[in-house]
């Protein structure tokens, strides 16, 4: 039985680095020549966002300034009130970063595409911001989420405000592509909120029988509410890049398998996550009840200790303490966690070959790739 308290080291790829952000090429691609130091993920992600924020700022300031401050509480910049903080709760940037590198990839600079890394930026963090509210989270990056430091209704305005902003954003990108990234980024909206709606009727159905939750029909929601966008942020880069269609096709398709991968990991994370790196308590999801991948696949193994699994999740009693942990491993014991990484293995394949079947800049390629393999390694 694995540690309740952290997820293994296990590679989902034959060739997938450690945890430690330093990437080694991809099978397949190889790094080009002649750079003066190795391709990293933070390196990639630190140059992307430092492109990309003079225009997010930019952006966010343009907002009332109540809705503006707690915009820029949820980016991580500040805290509550504008009071100042060393800038350890600003996230990662990845959708901002794959539309930067995904414009590099059709050969554009990656300027063409800020517009855009912008736009999805917003909407990732409006997402956040409602998620949080429906989900009753009272935590994010190991700090109060919005609606709990600024309340409810003003939560739900900074989000309004944010998707607004976005669409804004992007209808204002120089050149002859900003109505089509716009319909583009409306689309990706729609397709969102169906996986945002889908997930939250997931809650609703049981655990067993004829109505339970399938784990096709969970990869579908994760496509959805977490691959759009990704895919979004990778067709903007190559659409306001001025890539041909059918690029732009691809590397959208390439992002949606990231995101199944990239909700795995994250549904991983919610049973043996590490409570110090994910700011919540070990088993989180399971404690929550939440109708994940490793406890959906788990659910449909036959057997004593799927029965037993079953009985847990149906008790009225709270599932905390020792409840929990055996809850954790009978799930692994059932072949949940083995059924989920196999799950991200097989979709981070998928967006590699997806990446691979381009004509692509090899440089920002190699780039793209190295990031693929740190967020399925990603303790957070």
């Amino acid at each position: 039985m694995i540690s309740p308290a952290t997820v293994p080291a296990e590679p989902l790829h034959d060739n997938a680095p450690a945890e430690s952000g330093r990437e080694a090429p991809s099978a397949g691609r190889t790094a080009p020549s002649g750079t003066a130091a190795p391709v990293t993920a933070p390196r990639v992600l630190a140059r992307c966002r430092e492109l990309v924020r003079p225009s997010l700022s930019a952006a966010v300031a343009r907002l009332h300034p109540w809705t503006g401050e707690m915009a820029a509480f949820s980016l991580g910049w500040c805290g509550v009130a504008g009071a100042p903080t060393d800038g350890s709760f600003e996230g990662k940037g990845v959708r901002q970063a794959l539309a930067v590198l995904c414009a590099e990839a059709v050969g554009a600079p990656g300027e063409s595409a800020v517009a855009g890394a912008v736009a999805v930026e917003l909407v990732h963090t409006f997402s956040l911001l409602h998620d949080d509210i429906m989900d009753g989270d009272g935590t994010r990056r190991q700090r109060e989420t919005v609606w709990k430091a600024y309340g409810t209704g003003p939560a739900v305005l900074a989000g309004d405000a944010l998707l607004a902003l976005a669409v804004q954003t992007l209808a204002e990108a120089p050149g002859p592509r900003a109505g089509a990234a716009v319909g583009r980024l409306s689309e990706t909206l729609s397709g969102l909120v169906r996986g945002q709606a889908e997930d939250l009727l997931f809650e609703t159905r049981p655990w067993t029988g004829p109505e339970a939750v399938r784990t096709d029909e969970y990869r579908a929601m994760a496509e959805l509410k977490t691959g759009t966008l990704l895919g979004c942020s990778a067709a903007l880069g190559a659409l306001l890049g001025g890539a041909p269609d059918r690029t732009v096709a691809v590397l959208d398709r390439a992002g949606r398998h990231l995101g199944v991968a990239f909700q795995a990991v994250d549904d991983l994370l919610g049973v043996w996550g590490d409570p110090a790196v994910t700011g919540k308590p070990v088993h989180s999801d399971l404690r929550q009840r939440k109708k994940t991948f490793p406890v959906l696949a788990a659910l449909a193994h036959d057997g004593p200790h799927a029965e037993e699994l079953t009985s847990l999740l149906n008790s009225p009693l709270p599932l905390d303490g020792t409840g929990a942990v055996r809850a954790a491993a009978l799930v692994e014991s059932c072949g949940g966690r083995a059924a989920t990484l196999a799950e991200a293995r097989h979709h981070l394949d998928a967006a590699r070959a997806c990446l691979r079947s381009a004509p692509l800049a090899p440089r920002a390629a190699h780039e793209t790739e190295v990031l693929l393999g740190f967020l399925l390694h990603r303790r957070m």
